[in-house]
């Protein structure tokens, strides 16, 4: 619409005056026309009833001149029909909705990873993340040593990056220490190899943290360590035994070595966390909390003896939901008195389970024949 108007040089706003106006019809536009009126009665007759005249007239000191809006006519029986112009389109930019730390590639698309070998096997399920924080390792035949194998379950927060990190930089770090120290030192040697990948994961600039629980096996002897609330359990002789004791501010032990090292532990929404933040006190990683969670790991070693049955490492994702006494029931008929042992199908069955029980975290659940490696 664009509008018009012209001053002429009456005196328009004199107290004398007074305006009216007037509307011309035109096939493009209407034009409303100011004139300045005289005070005979017949001036303003003329002018409202003859209003081509004002608008040439001399006496007009304002003429508004509005177009018409443009439209577009269809066919109808009625005539023409008026309908809107479509407005431009707005290019608005939209944020992603997503919130903490970007998940790796290779985490991306795993819902489930399983894997399976002669002496164990593994099932991680992810939970109601996004993406997958958990991760595992497993190998046997290690260092030229047929009898040498490490295995571990990694339970990732903050990201998947602590838990990748470790379950490809922890092997070869414990082996390292493992191998240049004396059998009776093993566990000092474990706990150089957790102390040095923390280091090297904290050299890289990487966030969040990871919960580890590994077993190594050399020369008949099983020595499981942990930091974190991931679990080993074995049976012995269809007795479920916890090797390994969860690392959580609510432990007493963790709580004062916290409260000692200028920290505080309390209760958030049914929690024990640390700074009201983490609820684990062990773990790699974890650089904004590292004075007070500590990736040193507590160890157990044990000589494998017949009635050893299994070894299960699982992540919290279990534990919360399934005790030690199930687990080694529910797992143990598919190895022990059966023809066609299915480990992998256990690992599964537990799974499932946790999930069935509510279980909305990452699952993942190890089981290790120890008969395959005395």
């Amino acid at each position: 619409m664009t509008c018009s108007v012209v001053v002429s040089n009456s005196p328009v706003f004199s107290p004398s005056s007074s305006l009216f106006c007037n509307i011309s019809p035109s096939p493009d536009s209407h034009t409303l026309s100011l004139s300045h009126l005289k005070p005979s009665s017949s001036a303003t007759t003329s002018s409202c009833s003859s209003p081509s005249n004002s608008t040439s007239s001399p006496s007009s000191p304002f003429r508004l001149r509005l177009s018409k809006p443009h439209t577009v006519s269809s066919t109808s029986p009625n005539g023409p029909v008026l309908k809107r112009k479509r407005p431009g389109r707005l290019d608005i930019p939209v944020s992603s909705l997503s919130f903490g730390v970007p998940a790796t590639p290779s985490a991306v698309a795993r819902d489930v990873m399983e894997a399976e070998g002669d002496g164990f096997s593994v099932y991680c399920k992810r939970g109601r993340r996004e993406y997958m924080e958990d991760r595992y390792s497993a190998a046997d035949n290690l260092r030229g040593e047929s009898k040498l194998a490490f295995f571990g379950v990694f339970d990732g927060h903050g990201g998947a990056k602590a838990a990748e990190f470790a379950a490809k930089n922890l092997e070869n770090n414990v082996l390292d220490e493992v191998i240049i120290s004396d059998e009776d030192d093993v566990g000092e040697a474990v706990k150089r190899g957790y102390l040095n990948t923390d280091s090297d994961f904290l050299k890289e600039d990487l966030n969040g943290g990871s919960c580890c629980v590994t077993a190594l096996i050399r020369n008949g002897n099983l020595v499981v360590s942990n930091a974190g609330d991931c679990r080993a359990v074995i049976s012995r002789n269809g007795v479920a035994e916890a090797l390994t004791s969860d690392h959580r501010p609510s432990r007493e032990d963790e709580k004062e070595r916290i409260e000692t090292l200028g920290g505080y532990v309390d209760l958030c929404r049914g929690v024990w966390r640390i700074q009201g933040s983490l609820a684990v006190s062990r773990g790699i990683g974890d650089r904004h909390m590292k004075q007070w969670v500590t990736a040193e790991p507590e160890t157990k070693v044990l000589r494998i003896e017949p009635e050893h049955d299994l070894l299960i490492l699982a992540s919290d994702g279990l534990w919360d939901k399934v005790s030690n006494k199930e687990a080694v029931d529910i797992a143990l008929p598919f190895l022990i008195g059966n023809k066609k042992q299915q480990p992998l199908l256990a690992c599964k069955k537990l799974v499932d389970l946790s999930v069935s029980r509510g279980s909305m975290d990452d699952t993942s659940v190890m089981l290790i024949k120890l008969e395959h490696y005395v």
